[in-house]
């Protein structure tokens, strides 16, 4: 009998969680008596009731597994570490506010069976802001530019991945995670399943204006040099400028054609559109600089508080 583990990372869930657990039970009683069935979840650093609620239901149900971080380590480290802790021959991740529908997870497990390794979620329509929306559709079409891996638009991190993605996907240390991304850029047999997302059950996001922004810069910084690319045709574009305007000096002193320096407002707004200018180009090169410093410090994804389960999960990573 096949193995399927569900991942869901938890931060102050308290008012879904009972929700998600009854509605997923529902959702695998067609398919109960072909699979074993493994739902790990992973407490990140949540500070309402979260933690008592599954540690409720795994003390009712051993099939149950609570990873608990010692402190908040953000959903994408939340999402890896469900992958580690993970036995199963397929991993479907999911989150726990109920806007990806649990009985989407039969339509990846049915092209699982069909011999794909990675079964994604993409959604067809969702019920966000027109703003959420319209920035979500912006950011996706400039990713699917710039990016050096073409990763699939309007998809989040609901998906399932065979056993042999998720090993491969141990193997990718990197504190600064995409995990979308990471997956695109692995190859193996591929397919999209397409759904409707729904509105979330319960509480506030987890995933703040400030977060979204770290999460779209990871995605690029991550997986393209663009930025980088960009920084030397700004540099190409301001050196073709002073040559232009050294030119016109010249022939304004030459030929009298007026005067060189027509006031100082012009000179002042130019300094500081160039300092702008190179602000921004040091900032990049930070982004890039810091996440390299970021790796080579070697610190551990995440520290594990405790894990609760019937069977031994490595306590940290």
């Amino acid at each position: 009998m096949k193995t399927v583990s569900y991942v869901f990372p938890i931060f102050n869930e308290e008012g879904n969680i009972p929700v998600l657990y009854d509605t997923l039970l529902r959702t695998i009683e067609p398919i109960a008596a072909r699979y074993a069935f493994e739902f790990v979840f992973v407490n990140d650093g949540s500070v309402d009731g979260s933690l008592d609620l599954l540690e409720e239901l795994r003390a009712a149900d051993d099939r149950i597994v609570v990873v608990n971080f010692a402190r908040n380590f953000g959903h994408q480290i939340a999402v890896t570490a469900g992958m580690e802790n993970a036995v199963g021959d397929a991993v479907i991740i999911m989150d726990s506010d109920l806007q990806d529908p649990p009985a989407v997870s039969l339509e990846l497990i049915e092209r699982w069976e069909e011999g794909y390794d990675v079964a994604y979620a993409q959604r067809r329509s969702r019920q966000d802001s027109a703003f959420k929306k319209a920035t979500a559709s912006a950011y996706y079409r400039m990713l699917s530019r710039v990016a050096e891996v073409e990763i699939p638009r309007n998809t989040g991190d609901f998906r399932l991945l065979s056993r042999r993605v998720v090993d491969v996907l141990k193997r990718y240390p990197e504190h600064n995670r995409f995990v979308r991304g990471m997956v695109a850029s692995l190859g193996f047999r591929q397919v999209a399943v397409e759904f409707d997302r729904h509105d979330r059950h319960a509480g506030e996001t987890g995933y703040p204006l400030r977060k979204m922004l770290k999460l779209a810069g990871d995605g690029i910084i991550g997986f393209s040099t663009f930025p980088l690319r960009v920084i030397t045709r700004l540099g190409f574009l301001f050196a073709a400028l002073s040559i232009v305007g050294a030119m016109y000096v010249a022939g304004a002193r030459l030929f009298g054609l007026g005067s060189a320096v027509a006031g100082w407002t012009f000179l002042v707004v130019v300094v500081f559109f160039v300092s702008a200018v190179q602000l921004i180009v040091l900032g990049v090169l930070g982004s890039y600089i810091g996440r390299v410093y970021t790796e080579v410090q070697g610190r551990p994804l995440y520290i594990v508080e405790s894990v609760r389960s019937a069977r031994e999960h490595p306590s940290e990573q």
